[in-house]
């Protein structure tokens, strides 16, 4: 699914309650349409203290809805025909005062009129709280949040950093980016509700000496994009990453490692509390028996000068073999990147690990890239998932496993 598609159809409601992260709100739209959605904006008359009403209504191209009073609608009931043609109502940003009106049930306003009139089973409340540190962590506010969430409505964030005022903490907005992910994330089925999934991804690094080591050319992307597929499907995930600069899915635990031994000793502990285990770490299948105490020298010290460092390898443990022997073992989904005979090998890795679902890729035709192609190998016989960006690979995948999951005895 290209970027483009990923909200193609669905009508979000923007409400903009008082706050400075309102400038966010405009980026916020640009990205929700250039996502799929049509956005109508709605804004409160604190909103228009921080951002213009010809703003949003430039970036959405839909007249922005201020008012109750408006008479430009024909029944002169905006709080009532806004949300009848929307999928989701999202407040962003909501204010300390506005998620009051919220659990109050107050409707003195349009956006607070709306969202209490919005038939709550087919107009989910998303809201984006945006405060203070100190509004935030106030006990009123808290409370607040409690109910708001008692009620139905979905919370989305507050993020932590920098604030207008100066101070550093909770309460501020989400990025725009991250917004549109959680609301493409909130329309994903939830097909792994309640299970919790254990996902390695990226290459591992082998010291030879203190500054060079073994490695390989894996990205850590698809495993990422799987680690976040899983969260969207509802899932309690745990990344253990190799060496990757890549961000973390939102809502994923991502657990650092640099080797080998480590990302071993970080899942096999783990792995029997996790309903899947997902191997799609390129773990290296060897390392030096000896890590050199410094670096080694091309500088003639050596006995002879032409002659190159050789050191002796040991083999690393099977991280994907050991979880599969368990005697509690989680439901295992191995990977194969392979240069070539893909089905042949990932054949093979089936019967060798013992597990029921190998997935296939070749390796230097994805490594680094932001797509793929799949070959799913079990023992019933084998399916190609086509060529896509990695995300939709992974939403694939995901509905593959959430399947056999139902389907296990």
């Amino acid at each position: 699914m290209s970027e483009s598609t990923q909200l193609a159809g669905k009508h979000v409601l923007l409400g903009l309650s008082g706050g400075i992260a309102c400038y966010k709100s405009a980026e916020l739209v640009r990205l929700l349409i250039k996502a799929g959605a049509t956005v109508q904006v709605m804004m409160s008359e604190a909103a228009e203290a921080f951002i213009t009403p010809v703003t949003m209504q430039a970036l959405s191209n839909q007249p922005v809805l201020m008012s109750q009073w408006d008479a430009r609608e024909p029944n002169n009931m905006a709080h009532i025909n806004a949300t009848r043609r929307a999928d989701v109502m999202l407040v962003a940003p909501a204010s300390a005062d506005f998620i009051a009106k919220l659990v109050q049930g107050r409707a003195d306003d349009l956006l607070s009129l709306t969202a209490l009139a919005r038939p709550a089973e087919r107009c989910p409340l998303l809201v984006a709280p945006a405060m203070n540190r100190e509004m935030w962590a106030h006990p009123a506010t808290q409370r607040n949040i409690a109910q708001l969430r008692a009620d139905g409505a979905v919370v989305l964030g507050p993020g932590n950093g920098d604030q207008a005022c100066g101070e550093i903490g909770d309460g501020r907005m989400l990025e725009a980016a991250e917004l549109r992910d959680e609301l493409i994330a909130f329309f994903q089925p939830k097909l792994l509700a309640g299970k919790q999934l254990l996902i390695t991804a990226g290459p591992t690094f082998e010291p030879i000496d203190p500054v060079r080591g073994l490695t390989n050319r894996s990205s850590g992307k698809m495993g990422f994009a799987i680690a976040r597929a899983a969260a969207e499907a509802g899932a309690e995930v745990t990344l253990v990453a190799g060496p990757v600069h890549l961000a973390t899915p939102r809502g994923v635990r991502r657990v650092d490692v640099q080797t080998a031994l480590q990302m071993y000793d970080a899942v096999l502990p783990r792995a029997a509390a996790h309903d899947v285990f997902i191997a799609t770490a390129a773990v290296a299948d060897w390392r030096p028996a000896q890590i050199n105490e410094h670096k080694i020298k091309k500088d003639g010290s050596s006995a002879s000068a032409s002659a190159a460092p050789s050191f002796e390898l040991t083999e690393n443990p099977d991280i994907l073999a050991a979880v599969a022997a368990l005697a509690d073992r989680p439901f295992c989904v191995g990977f194969a990147a392979e240069s070539r005979d893909l089905l042949k090998h990932a054949r093979e890795k089936l019967l060798r690990k013992g597990v029921p679902l190998i997935v296939g890729n070749l390796g230097p035709a994805t490594f680094g890239r932001d797509d793929n192609a799949l070959l799913l190998v079990d023992a019933q016989g084998q399916r190609e998932l086509l060529h896509n960006d990695k995300l939709s690979l992974a939403r694939e995948l995901i509905r593959e496993i959430a399947t056999r999951l139902h389907d296990k005895p």
